[in-house]
């Protein structure tokens, strides 16, 4: 599908947006005063309170079970608590909330849609589903907005380049790894929930979790999300018009046996089969254009752990299946195998793993124009890696080195490192620095299509950067507060670019950019009293060219999010404030998109120790805003939803 952009700039006036924003925050905290006033005449244990995690392990970051209190690169952990926030939404929807993240989507759920990270795209970020990469060979970018949050057990954040050194290309902006239900099963459950919301929005699915005495257990699960949706573009005559609607069937499987002591099996998968209506620009009769997508993972492990030693092996598949129906047809596949082992020094520890990767991409033509059959002059490659690291963590400093080497069909050899180091300058105190290469190779699309619409460009170079991080952090009890300074200098920056001339896109590689900014966050807990938030301000700018000291499109210098919430032992309560600003939409940035601040409220509340009720309301004050904006012989503005709700009902039997 071609995004088609606007050269218009909309304008706003920042002090009704300021206004919303006292308004609304004075609500929150009279909302959270009021709450705590009539609990203050109820006895509550505070061991039946729910208790926030301010120092989680994670695995993403190290590729083997650390602290983040440990870890040196900046990490974001989103959990089952968090995630029950986001019932009824998308993988998509939990990412644009959290610090560094912005969006671009072509209309409301299930359409279109690329994601940043600061100020790399979505093709530069590695998605992992339970540890296999996951995403589209032909575009690049994962469909995470067709990911359903309901399936999920939660989502990992790496940002910045050290995942490089670990997980090889496509890590340059950071890593995403996505874990299924099932992980963390301590007792036999089954859950039904229903959930309705605007648009006719209807969510219903069942999951069912076994575990025996042995260790044994099993988690599947499977859900229906459907609704009726909102036109893609604004203001469109015709087939344009209407409401474009979207649909999705999600599986998942989790499962993990014990043969012995020390050896274990298991197999997870994840899998969404959906229908997305869209606006194709079309002014006559005619049926709806819509895409059918089948998107998921598919992998088994065997695992042997004593004292000293882990030795883990896995094998799976990701799918990328795209029908356009006024379009082509993608078939994305690509096949890995991971062994990784992990050995504990009597000072730190040592890993060393290897990896093979076989990516492939079919195409079958749909649209046959006078100029010839769309096709790819290539269509699969192979990748082998392999990597060594060694991690330290000790009461007064953190270190950690990686070194991997891959070696690509298409490409060749790349090495890339990283290095980092923390000291602790008092109890929860710490200050760090970390360095890391890293690199990315061109997609298929980028490299041999050739379309109507675009002209392949096989003499592509590999990207290639250099990545510094400086950091500040204090955690303690009752908060986690982080300060971090990146700055990235890219070489050889792809991006699709319009040829007047000819009237087609094509993949150019930029010769220098740079991608620098700084990330705040905060996270506190006093007692029933949750409160934070985090701003990232990211300086993505063309470093040659004609578009020299220009920001790369889509890339908006500030984003920001505040809350506050209050949780008690039968209920929680958020109210928070989104904030993204100005984004350029043309590579000369003549024109740009306008800021906007989005006001969200959501909760849950435990009607019995078996059933809860969860609510979200966003966009409270109903801003009309855009995130992409479409220029040329089709200018117009892709919508977003106005205010919006959804609630449901989830029952458990323990």
């Amino acid at each position: 599908m071609i995004n088609l952009e606007l050269n218009m700039v909309l304008s706003r006036s920042s002090s009704a947006t300021y206004l919303r924003l006292c308004i609304l925050s004075a609500l929150g905290v009279c909302a959270v005063s009021a709450t705590a006033a009539t609990t203050d005449i109820e006895v509550v244990n505070a061991k039946e309170l729910p208790q926030v995690e301010l120092d989680e392990i994670v695995v993403t970051a190290t590729r083997t079970p650390t602290k983040t209190s440990n870890v040196i690169a900046q990490t974001r952990v989103i959990d089952s608590e968090d995630l029950k926030r986001f019932q009824g939404q998308t993988v998509m929807e939990v990412l644009r909330r959290q610090p560094g993240f912005s969006i671009k989507q072509d209309g409301g759920m299930g359409q279109s849609s690329n994601f940043y990270l600061r100020g790399y795209d979505s093709k530069r970020v590695l998605v992992l589903i339970d540890g296999i990469r996951y995403g589209s060979m032909s575009t690049g970018q994962p469909a995470l907005g067709l990911l359903p949050a309901d399936q999920i057990d939660r989502i990992e954040i790496l940002y910045g380049a050290s995942g490089s050194s670990i997980y090889g290309s496509d890590a340059m902006g950071g890593v995403i790894q996505i874990f299924t239900k099932g992980n963390n099963v301590e007792q036999t459950n089954f859950s039904v929930t229903v959930g309705v919301g605007s648009h006719d929005h209807y969510v219903y699915g069942a999951a069912a979790h076994f575990v025996n005495e042995e260790g044994a257990k099993l988690s599947l699960s499977a859900s229906r999300n459907q609704t009726k949706g909102i036109s893609a573009l604004e203001n469109r005559p015709g087939n344009d018009k209407d409401d474009d609607g979207f649909k999705s069937d999600n599986f998942a499987l989790n499962a993990s046996i014990p043969l012995n002591q020390n050896i274990s099996v298991g197999a997870t998968g994840l899998f969404a089969k959906s229908t997305t209506e869209f606006d194709n620009f079309s002014f006559g009769p005619g049926p709806n254009a819509e895409i059918d997508h089948e998107n998921g993972v598919v992998s088994a492990f065997s695992q042997y752990e004593n004292d000293k030693l882990t030795v883990r092996l896995s094998a799976g598949q990701s799918l990328d299946k795209l029908d356009n129906k006024v379009g082509d047809a993608f078939d994305t596949k690509q096949k890995q195998a991971n062994l990784i082992s992990t050995y504990k020094l009597p000072l730190g520890k040592v890993q060393a793993g290897a990896e093979w990767l076989q990516q492939e991409v079919d195409l079958t033509d749909n649209t046959p124009s006078a100029s010839g059959k769309d096709k790819y002059k290539i269509n699969d490659r192979d990748i082998k890696g392999a990597f060594a690291g060694y991690q330290l963590n000790e009461d007064t400093y953190d270190f950690q080195a990686n070194v991997r080497f891959d070696d690509n069909s298409q490409f060749g050899n790349e090495t890339t490192f990283g290095l980092g180091y923390a000291v602790k300058l008092a109890p929860g105190l710490r200050l760090g620095t970390s360095f890391a290469t890293g690199y990315r190779a061109p997609t298929l699309n980028d490299l041999y299509i050739e379309s109507f619409y675009y002209v392949p460009n096989a003499d592509l170079k590999v990207e290639k950067s250099k990545n510094v991080e400086v950091f500040i952090e204090t955690n303690t009890a009752i908060q986690n507060t982080r300060l971090t300074a990146f700055n990235s200098d890219v070489d050889n920056l792809i991006d699709n670019r319009y040829d007047n001339n000819i009237k087609k896109y094509q993949a150019l590689n930029i010769d220098k950019a740079r991608l620098s900014g700084y990330s705040f966050t905060s996270d506190w807990q006093l007692s029933n009293i949750l409160f934070g938030g985090q701003y990232t301000r990211t300086n993505a700018e063309e470093k040659s060219g004609t578009n020299k000291g220009k920001q790369l499109v889509y890339r908006p210098e500030n984003t920001g999010l505040v809350y506050v919430g209050y949780r008690a032992a039968n209920f929680d309560i958020r109210t928070e404030a989104e904030y993204v600003g100005k984004t350029y939409n043309v590579a000369d940035n003549s024109t740009f998109i306008d800021d906007y601040t989005l006001f969200n409220i959501s909760g849950n509340y435990y009607l019995s120790p078996n059933l809860t009720w969860t609510s979200r309301i966003n966009n409270l004050t109903n801003v009309d805003y855009s995130t992409n904006e479409s220029f040329g012989q089709y200018a117009s503005r892709y919508n977003q939803d106005g205010t919006n709700f959804f609630t449901s009902l989830t029952y458990n039997w323990f």
